[in-house]
């Protein structure tokens, strides 16, 4: 999976596609990431990408003539979704992830400032998402979070593909409790249940407990489930 990430602060993902999961996934050739200056394609002397807003107001807005150049570079007339990151987007949630995981190409546009001008949304971007209630300062950090969720997903990345598969919001509910060794740490217990060999029962309370920790902290996703 190619993924192409069009930026105007390259060196943060410098680190981070080197580490983890992602830099598994790299290694392998699982997953292949580039990173595309935006200001490379502002052409005045003081590589401007921004401006002030039509309409006067607080803040800059990211100017259409860069991110079209780049986009389009990238592109090279071939037919890529160009997803941009936005606290005007949806939700992205895991089943957007495992969709996109089983794309060819995809391109990730991110924005800074106040917002990127209205007509590259218009004309350029296919999808919009945000990754929750609240504002970053770019699109940098959400490009980050759907390269590691998809890079993880891909074949050969996690050592069992099924730890991937069993994760929160993967079958639309949270998680389970999870115990390792030693069998009791500061006076606290592994469940009895999940050391009795008895794979129906932990199948059945692994289940409860999902179900229990949703209803708790995530209740809206039973109610999506309805």
């Amino acid at each position: 999976m190619k993924i192409h990430v069009l930026t105007l602060f390259p060196n943060m993902f410098t680190n981070f596609l080197q580490e983890s999961m992602v830099g598994i996934a790299i290694e392998q050739n699982a997953i292949e990431v580039t990173l595309t200056d935006i200001r490379d394609f502002a052409h005045d002397k003081h590589r401007t990408t921004d401006d002030y807003p039509y309409g006067g107001g607080a803040g800059m807005v990211m100017k259409p003539e860069p991110l079209f150049e780049a986009i389009n570079q990238v592109k090279l007339d071939r037919d890529i979704p160009v997803i941009y990151f936005t606290p005007q987007g949806k939700l992205l949630k895991q089943p957007d992830i495992t969709a996109f995981s089983e794309l060819d190409e995809v391109i990730l546009l991110c924005g800074h400032y106040k917002e990127i001008d209205q007509r590259i949304r218009d004309s350029m971007v296919t999808e919009e998402f945000s990754i929750g209630d609240y504002v970053l300062s770019g699109g940098e950090i959400p490009a980050m979070v759907f390269i590691d969720a998809v890079a993880r997903l891909q074949e050969g990345v996690l050592g069992d593909i099924d730890s991937a598969l069993t994760d929160s919001h993967q079958n639309g509910m949270l998680g389970c409790p999870h115990y390792t060794r030693p069998p009791e740490f500061m006076g606290m217990e592994v469940p009895e249940v999940l050391i009795s060999g008895n794979h129906k029962k932990i199948a059945e309370w692994r289940a409860e407990k999902a179900l229990e920790i949703t209803r708790r902290n995530r209740p809206d996703l039973l109610n999506d489930e309805k």
